[in-house]
């Protein structure tokens, strides 16, 4: 049974902030990350196809970075987003993260044409920086870690 995230954190976000590349779900060249809850954890599935490979057989690095930064600030609108009493799929509006830093660590090759499946542990750092620790998993084997602090987008980044 093929794996998916119902009632994803980005479906929520409003028109103007759904253009990422990873993310967002108005960019039609972008991956379309989703990112939701599985219990406690943080969950994003995705399907790499053949223009994401590195090598034959394999998924290029750029792919796993990305999708590690997009389920990190994903995950902390999440965690945010439940502090504040809501959930993804209520209607309410939920904050908005960028990127402070991205670490990634790629532990052994990935497979190309399997989902991935990232999985998050959230931990509140400060009212505006969140840390999300997330692995990369093929085929039930981890082949990436990562880590992302996410502070909530700066109202510079709204227009005007």
């Amino acid at each position: 049974m093929e794996e998916k995230v119902v009632n994803a954190i980005q479906d929520e976000y409003p028109d103007d902030f759904s253009w990422c590349y990873g993310c967002g779900r108005l960019n039609s060249d972008g991956h379309h990350f989703r990112t939701g809850w599985d219990g406690e954890q943080t969950v994003t599935i995705f399907q790499p196809e053949e223009k994401h490979m590195a090598l034959p057989g394999f998924v290029y690095g750029g792919i796993i970075a990305s999708l590690i930064d997009c389920h990190g600030t994903g995950s902390a609108a999440l965690a945010l987003h439940r502090k504040n009493g809501h959930e993804p799929g209520e209607g309410t509006e939920p904050p908005r993260f960028v990127t402070a830093s991205l670490n990634v660590e790629f532990l052994k090759p990935t497979p190309d044409r399997v989902p991935l499946k990232a999985v998050g542990t959230v931990q509140e750092i400060h009212p505006k920086k969140w840390k999300v620790s997330a692995e990369v998993f093929a085929e039930g084997a981890i082949c990436a870690r990562g880590e992302v602090v996410a502070v909530v987008m700066p109202d510079s980044f709204l227009k005007k």
